[in-house]
């Protein structure tokens, strides 16, 4: 009961955030606010997560558990990116999907998935798989807003929204301070997976080891070609649009038809 409550708590203080953010740019005013409640949010968040591994000794890894702590730790990683830059209107995104995972976690929970079936490595690689696919999920989304900022501004008038957002300056430094920090943990996630996983094709993983390092090669190459090149702009979102799809896929895709369509 007191995990239903703290994941209840959390998600009406999301979508509460989430309203206040949308009435702040529409009166084009900086409030605090949305970032408190959304604190709260993930405070609730976290102490939900806490509280079902105390049940259960262990991390949840379903589908809908761990799509719910990627979106705690997205929405926890953009609050901290707040701090010092004006990035918080991209809640109004990104906490109401936070909202509707935590509330399908709570629907579909299956404690058969927990981490306590895996050893201590195991465990490593998949929670550095999880804090890499949310920080590259946070880049992906700033490189989408990224080209539609730069499309209106080019084009014709801003749309509110958009004239609500940070600078283009602001928004690519952020964007590649995300990569930068989610290429590191996707390192160590390869590593670990190459040293503990032992047996790619018995645990459908062969697909997702292929999918991850495409991706690496793709954000690693984006990186370089910034420092060596210059690289910004269309080439950065596309390259970061990129790169997210196949972690998608290959973090999602796989749990999505074992778990949801073929029941294993």
């Amino acid at each position: 009961m007191i995990s239903i409550a703290l994941a209840t708590f959390a998600i009406f203080a999301y979508l509460a955030s989430t309203a206040l953010i949308f009435r702040q740019m529409r009166e084009n005013q900086r409030r605090y606010a949305p970032i408190y409640l959304a604190w709260v949010a993930v405070c609730a968040h976290i102490a939900f997560v806490a509280s079902e591994f105390t049940r259960y000794h262990s991390f949840s890894f379903n589908f809908f558990s761990t799509a719910s702590l990627v979106a705690m730790i997205v929405a926890l990683v953009l609050l901290l990116a707040a701090l010092n830059k004006p990035v918080e209107k991209l809640g109004a995104v990104l906490f109401p999907i936070a909202a509707t995972m935590l509330g399908l976690d709570i629907n579909f929970a299956d404690p058969s998935q927990h981490l306590s079936h895996y050893n201590w490595g195991m465990t490593s690689h998949i929670l550095t798989s999880i804090i890499a696919f949310s920080l590259l999920n946070i880049a992906a989304l700033q490189a989408l807003l990224l080209y539609i900022q730069d499309q209106q501004l080019k084009s014709h008038p801003p749309k509110r929204f958009i004239q609500a957002l940070p600078s283009l300056q602001a928004m690519e430094s952020l964007l590649f301070q995300m990569i930068a920090t989610g290429v590191f943990f996707l390192t160590l996630s390869l590593i670990s997976g190459f040293a503990f996983v032992e047996d790619l094709f018995a645990q459908h993983l062969v697909h997702k080891t292929v999918l991850s390092i495409v991706a690496w090669l793709i954000f690693t190459s984006l990186l370089l070609g910034r420092k060596c090149y210059g690289w910004r702009g269309k080439t950065a979102i596309q390259c970061t649009v990129s790169g997210f799809v196949l972690l998608l896929l290959a973090y999602f895709g796989s749990k999505l038809v074992l778990e949801l369509i073929l029941h294993r």
